[in-house]
């Protein structure tokens, strides 16, 4: 039975959600989830149902129950904050995205760290289109993705101490292995989400590395190009695929926070009153932001 690893810090009545990637663990989100705390804010990093436990237990859950974990959260959440931002990393990102498109004013924002629409990174085996031809074969249903050097991250010291972890078995580091049906369920979130990006009106930052392993910085680019709303974006030069855990994990959580407060300041502002017989005012563009965060010795 998967022991549910969930952190919450109770706070101020601003509330962030943080949603952990797939086959991991809300470890991966602790950085975070403390620089939101110390802000003030109010913070859940939830685990996900199938995680936490064997690849048997991640290879049972759908996309569904994934999505189901995130939206309890959501919910208990609300139970203690006026104003609510949802977030997450690789996985957990497009998982956060999907809460914004269903759940619409409830989330007041999206943080979405190295989001994963497609394993095409440096570091992943070029034969992986071959996958989705094979994944209804026998040898499809018993492929698991092995993680592998460098293990999403950049920081050698950490990159150590994360793949001692895994090889070890450590259930707080996350799983070495991913089920090929796990990696089917997250294609049909993928196919599910795509559809939806135009109804996602919230503000969204986008973190990513320029030189992420795992999922190259194409997925963000088209996330920019396709989300509905006000897209600031953050591309670091010295970082992997885990920003929360990476060499420049600083920055990324300097800017998370930063994020919430702009947004949970714009959400407390009173809407401004409609002048009698104005014309309605035309969309505003969207606005996209880059900011890039050079390594600092």
């Amino acid at each position: 039975m998967p022991i549910d690893r969930s952190l919450l810090i109770e706070g101020g009545p601003v509330g962030v959600l943080l949603i952990h990637g797939l086959g991991g663990t809300p470890i991966e989100m602790r950085n975070v989830a403390q620089s939101l705390a110390a802000a003030g804010h109010t913070v859940l990093a939830c685990q996900l149902a199938g995680h936490g436990g064997t690849e048997d237990d991640l290879a049972a859950a759908t996309h569904e129950d994934w999505y189901a974990s995130a939206e309890a959260a959501l919910a208990l959440l609300e139970t203690r904050c006026t104003t609510v931002l949802v977030g997450g990393l690789s996985m957990g990102a497009l998982l956060a995205a999907m809460l914004a498109a269903r759940t619409g004013d409830r989330v007041a924002g999206l943080i979405m760290l190295a989001p994963t629409l497609r394993y095409d990174g440096w570091s992943i085996p070029w034969y992986r289109f071959l996958l989705p031809l094979l994944i209804h074969t026998p040898l499809g249903r018993r492929y698991r993705f092995v993680e592998a050097e460098p293990f999403g991250l950049k920081d050698e010291r950490m990159r150590a101490v994360v793949a001692r972890a895994m090889r070890q078995g450590a259930p707080e580091a996350g799983l070495l292995g991913t089920p090929s049906q796990a990696l089917r369920q997250l294609w049909r979130l993928v196919a599910a989400l795509k559809p939806r990006l135009r109804d996602i009106r919230q503000r969204t930052l986008l973190v990513h590395a320029r030189e992420d392993d795992v999922a190259s910085l194409s997925n963000s680019l088209y996330l920019q190009q396709h989300l509905g709303g006000m897209v600031d974006a953050l591309i670091l030069d010295d970082s992997y695929h885990l920003v929360t855990l990476d060499r420049q994990r600083t920055e990324v959580t300097d800017r998370v926070v930063a994020f919430t407060g702009a947004v949970s300041d714009a959400a407390q502002q009173p809407a401004p009153l409609a002048s009698v017989g104005a014309r309605p005012a035309r969309s505003q563009a969207r606005r996209i932001a880059v900011a890039e965060v050079p390594h600092v010795a």
